[in-house]
């Protein structure tokens, strides 16, 4: 039988990351990789409350189907949580309840891009990104990124190369993979930017509650007079990931068409989800929650920080992240993170090599780490596998350089006597 896939079919392949987590699952593997927050710090007992008073009092209607936009009560929570966080002037009826963030990424794609746009971002950028956008065929353009976060003289460069480009998509707090956050000055110019060019920005932000140091910085949403922003948030990093509610924040007409394309999607975000949310919400303190995440999440990155220092060896270079859950990890030069995590994979420990957060590909020499899954036990002794797995990568590259410079002299060596 003659299989006749779409085209689109040809640019996609599985996540990098699920495709890991797979191999992950075995419980001697330390696992560095996925992007998952500390189960034992889930609400367990608090949502099982919740979700017994409502099938009793309100059972049916929560088992029934809801409007596409979502369920008013956590609409109203969402707008007024973005409002008191910076996070710009959304109201209840900007508000679209998502399946996770991820969903807002593929209405987003479906919304604005046709095969050969132009969709500009850091680099690297996120890898749910790019499988979710890559299915519309578009051209990726990676804009200079350093750890204030996107270059705006090498954006406004490429915008003028690229007048048709359709979305800006950025990570600004404790970006995925790089774990770097954007400076205030950067988000401004950002926005000058956008508006002279008229181009769309996505800002994407799951982990900016999730701050171990410093100072909260306002979203590019807050800056935003136009409408040109888009806003994709989520309960996943901060609640319980399990229950895939996010949220798309877009004012009109943008608001309208992302409901139409919900509806061809899946008509609607589970109602029980979303009305487990919403009670939980409504009878507990949300921030007194995150309060309990930081230390936990701030003790293991210093471990996994204090580790890198102690175990790498000279030419590997990381980021510090002050909130998240990732750091970045850079080899030296001709080393392959994909060559490397086949060596620590024998030693059970297991990461993302970086290449798959680059879309038009290289960039092989880097890659990410994640320290919110493990205890610190276990990310030290995971670390040093590591850099145990890198030592003999090197040497190995060491020995082979020796190989081919004995064979380039013809493979003559002094004798000892000589030396």
């Amino acid at each position: 039988m003659t299989t006749r896939f779409a085209r689109r079919m040809e640019a996609l392949k599985a996540s990098e990351i699920r495709e890991i987590l797979k191999v992950t699952q075995r419980p001697e593997v330390i696992s560095f990789a996925g992007g998952l927050p500390a189960p034992e710090l889930f609400p367990v007992q608090a949502l099982a409350d919740v979700t017994q008073k409502i099938l009793e009092e309100e059972g049916t209607r929560a088992l029934q189907y809801s409007t596409t936009e979502g369920h008013p009560p956590l609409r109203s929570w969402i707008a007024a949580r973005l409002a008191a966080h910076g996070g710009g002037r959304f109201t209840a009826d900007d508000i679209l309840v998502t399946a996770g963030s991820q969903q807002g990424l593929d209405l987003t794609g479906k919304l604005f891009l046709d095969e050969g746009d132009v969709v500009l971002c850091e680099s690297p950028t996120y890898l749910g990104a790019i499988s979710a956008w890559n299915v519309f065929r578009p051209r990726w353009v990676e804009v200079p990124t350093d750890d204030e976060g996107m270059v705006p003289e090498a954006l406004e460069q490429l915008l003028g190369r690229h007048p048709n480009a359709k979305i800006v998509y950025v990570v600004p707090n404790f970006q995925n993979p790089s774990g770097r956050t954007w400076s205030l000055e950067r988000r401004r110019s950002l926005m000058e930017v956008a508006d002279r060019y008229d181009v769309f920005v996505i800002e994407d932000n799951p982990y900016g509650e999730l701050r171990f140091e410093g100072t909260p910085l306002p979203s590019l949403a807050s800056f935003d007079r136009a409408g040109r922003v888009i806003s994709l948030g989520t309960f996943s990093k901060v609640f319980c990931p399990g229950l895939r509610v996010g949220w798309v924040a877009a004012r009109s007409p943008l608001h309208e068409k992302l409901v139409v394309l919900k509806q061809g999607a899946d008509l609607q975000t589970s109602t029980l989800a979303q009305m487990q949310v919403a009670r939980y919400l409504a009878e507990n303190d949300l921030d007194q929650d995150i309060a309990r995440l930081i230390p936990v999440y701030r003790e293991r990155r210093d471990a996994m920080l204090e580790a890198l220092e102690k175990e790498m060896p000279d030419g590997v270079r990381f980021t510090r992240p002050t909130g998240g859950l990732f750091l970045w990890v850079e080899l030296p030069v001709g080393v392959s993170a994909r060559t490397l995590l086949d060596e620590c994979l024998r030693h059970n420990v297991a990461f993302v090599p970086g290449g798959a957060f680059f879309p038009n590909g290289g960039h092989e020499e880097t890659f990410r780490l994640n320290y919110s899954n493990m205890p610190v036990d276990r990310i030290r002794e995971g670390i040093r596998r590591l850099a145990s797995a890198l030592d003999q990568l090197l040497l190995k590259r060491d020995n082979h350089r020796i190989d081919a410079g004995d064979v380039l002299a013809g493979g003559c060596q002094p004798p000892p006597s000589a030396l």
